[in-house]
């Protein structure tokens, strides 16, 4: 099995690259022929925008404010943040990545699925049960391996900050208990933008593709997805305990969100403005990380209530594992074994 990337970077930038956003801030094309260490001036001020699929009552939005709070303090108020959640600007997470490529808006926070469309490097973190808790994946992100992969963004036109946290995903459906990969044979299933959901659960038996996060809710409601994955705190957080019935704790992938900003708008910014940003992300996506385990915790309470729950045993965990093993062998192919053993590297 093998597969095509979608890559969407070289496309947007050569078609967007208008230099829209820029009305909204002091950026980057008031400042010609200024040095890379930072085209503004020491007084001028600047707006990022932020936009992201996520509800008010979300982690990634409790961070995002945080993020707004610390950037603020730290730059007396010369720079500003202005969030835009819930989807308002842009639904899907891709849309809103090509927005920051393009500077139509400045910043945005999306799982890392689809920033592989960007980078197909970013597809490794995608692997089924590459990460078998919280702590591994921060040691792998937190270190050179995942700023190592942040450190190829601005080649898209796009500046990585800092990881946070969707979480541990599990797979909801209306037909019943999912026990083995058999019982996905057929499954409509609704997976995010991203080869590597897609093929994994192809391997499932499984007939998957993506759709827009925030017109989910509607499509399970209209029956155009059988089932969907996603950690517990959006399963609560978007009330899909309500178009679903079955809920299996599966874990078959831990899931980032990658917070970035367009790249010339960040170098348009002197040095001490990117250290700020720069350190307000990572700091308020370790407070996002926090909430984002809370609120599984007290979602799974809600959705308790409100759906039939099984949780895989290891046996039955093994089976979905050595199904899985076509899609390393296929992403080993496509960004090379050196890539994938790293990655794996961390759970050994």
């Amino acid at each position: 099995m093998k597969w095509k990337w979608t890559l969407l970077s070289g496309v947007v930038s050569a078609a967007l690259l208008s230099g829209c956003g820029a009305e909204n801030s002091g950026s980057s094309s008031d400042a010609e022929g200024a040095d890379s260490g930072g085209s503004g001036t020491s007084s001028e001020e600047y707006t990022i925008g932020v936009s992201h699929t996520i509800p008010e009552t979300g982690s990634t939005h409790l961070g995002m404010e945080e993020f707004k709070k610390i950037v603020e303090e730290d730059t007396a108020g010369q720079v500003t943040v202005e969030i835009y959640p819930n989807g308002q600007l842009y639904s899907s997470e891709r849309e809103a990545i090509e927005a920051v490529q393009s500077n139509n808006i400045e910043m945005t926070v999306t799982a890392s699925a689809p920033v592989a469309g960007f980078n197909p490097k970013f597809a490794v973190l995608d692997l089924p049960f590459l990460f078998p808790d919280h702590e591994t994946a921060y040691e792998a992100l937190d270190g050179d391996f995942g700023q190592s992969l942040l450190d190829e963004l601005p080649e898209s036109g796009l500046r990585g900050l800092a990881y946070g946290e969707t979480g541990m995903r599990q797979i909801t459906n209306n037909s019943g208990p999912i026990e083995t990969p058999e019982d996905l044979k057929g499954v409509k299933i609704r997976t995010m933008e991203n080869d590597v959901h897609i093929s994994t659960f192809e391997e499932f038996g499984a007939d998957a593709s993506p759709f827009a996060f925030g017109e989910l809710y509607s499509a399970l409601q209209q029956n155009t997805y059988d089932a969907m994955e996603n950690p517990i705190n959006l399963i609560d957080q978007m009330k899909f305990y309500e178009v679903q019935d079955y809920l299996t704790i599966s874990n078959h992938a831990y899931t980032a969100t990658v917070a970035f900003m367009n790249d010339d708008f960040y170098t348009s910014m002197p040095e001490e403005l990117q250290t700020a940003v720069s350190d307000a992300a990572k700091e308020a996506l370790n407070y996002q990380r926090d909430l984002a385990r809370q609120q599984d915790e007290e979602g799974l309470e809600v959705v308790e209530e409100n759906m039939e729950i099984n949780e895989l045993s290891e046996e039955q965990r093994q089976e979905f594992i050595d199904a899985a093993e076509p899609v390393y062998e296929s992403v080993a192919d496509d960004l090379g074994e050196d890539l994938v053993e790293e990655a794996r590297s961390f759970s050994e």
